[in-house]
């Protein structure tokens, strides 16, 4: 039988891993349930924002604070500029769900070479003072501990935009339908756009939280959206909590799995899980089972 001993200290590994797994699909699903289509290249602002306060906080050695807040402002004028030059004209041109899927991808592979090409194949590291806590049955980083906090605060801030202001109601209305939304005076362009500031915000924090924790690489953008997918799928594809409280599932799932398997086997167990939801939970944690026709 495994040693239980280290349970507390893989729920915390869990936690923190879930953490940014939520950042990830919060951002993925926001886009899905408001603009109704795939968003991976969520993934590439991610990997721009960690690469961003790299270069800012370790190569022009600015304040910790001014290069978060400096690399806010670049992944939200880069999410906008995607809207603009690609999904943007997507819609204009009514393509369909298929069509856009393919074309996220390919910006995400796309930005990921782009950073290869600017900052080459060497993984970098964002020098920062990461004092250890320990609890006895769990020890805990600084790195760690904002990771949860910051989760945590952002979700409360997306919770409270949609259930408490004109934003959340008028993306909730065009979400459920865009037709009803456009009759009662609501801009469905206004409201993407809005949309896509607050992926990119969560797409920034999550990435500078992403580029503190682990080494930073080209292709980082995209196994982190993978996991955020599987978040989403198992929490419920289109529900933004679903996809929270699914990425913490996995986070707990892969972490906690390493008491019976290698924990090389951590990708193997979030794709199994992913399978088991596709076959017997299609829907989801928190979705609702849609009806035949």
């Amino acid at each position: 039988m495994p040693s239980l001993d280290i349970l507390p200290q893989l729920i915390v590994n869990g936690l923190i891993a879930g953490s940014i797994y939520a950042l990830a699909a919060s951002g993925f699903s926001l886009i899905y349930y408001v603009v109704k289509f795939q968003y991976f290249s969520h993934g590439a602002v991610m990997a721009i924002a960690a690469y961003s306060f790299f270069a800012f906080a370790n190569l022009m050695h600015l304040n910790y604070i001014l290069a978060a807040v400096l690399t806010i402002i670049i992944s939200i004028a880069v999410t906008l500029l995607k809207n603009l030059l690609v999904y943007k004209q997507l819609r204009k041109r009514k393509a369909t769900p298929t069509i856009s899927l393919i074309t996220s991808v390919v910006v995400l592979i796309f930005i990921s070479s782009l950073l290869l090409a600017i900052f080459g194949s060497s993984t970098k590291t964002i020098s920062f003072y990461n004092k250890t806590f320990d609890f006895e049955i769990f020890t805990i980083t600084l790195i760690q501990l904002l990771i949860i906090i910051s989760a945590l605060i952002l979700f409360l801030f997306l919770w409270f935009i949609f259930k408490k202001t004109k934003l959340g109601k008028s993306m909730r209305a065009l979400a459920d339908n865009k037709d009803v939304a456009q009759v009662v005076g609501i801009n469905p362009e206004k409201i993407y756009i809005y949309t896509f500031i607050i992926s990119a915000v969560f797409g920034a924090i999550g990435g500078i939280l992403l580029g503190l924790e682990q080494n930073l690489y080209p292709r980082m953008g995209i196994p982190i959206i993978i996991k955020g997918f599987i978040g989403s799928v198992v929490g419920g594809l289109g529900s933004v909590p679903g996809a929270i409280v699914g990425s913490l599932f996995i986070g707990l799932a892969e972490n906690v799995g390493v008491l019976y398997l290698p924990t090389g086997y951590k990708d193997v167990i979030s794709f199994s899980v992913l399978l088991l939801f596709l076959l017997f939970r299609p829907q989801g944690i928190l979705g609702v089972k849609m009806r035949d026709t």
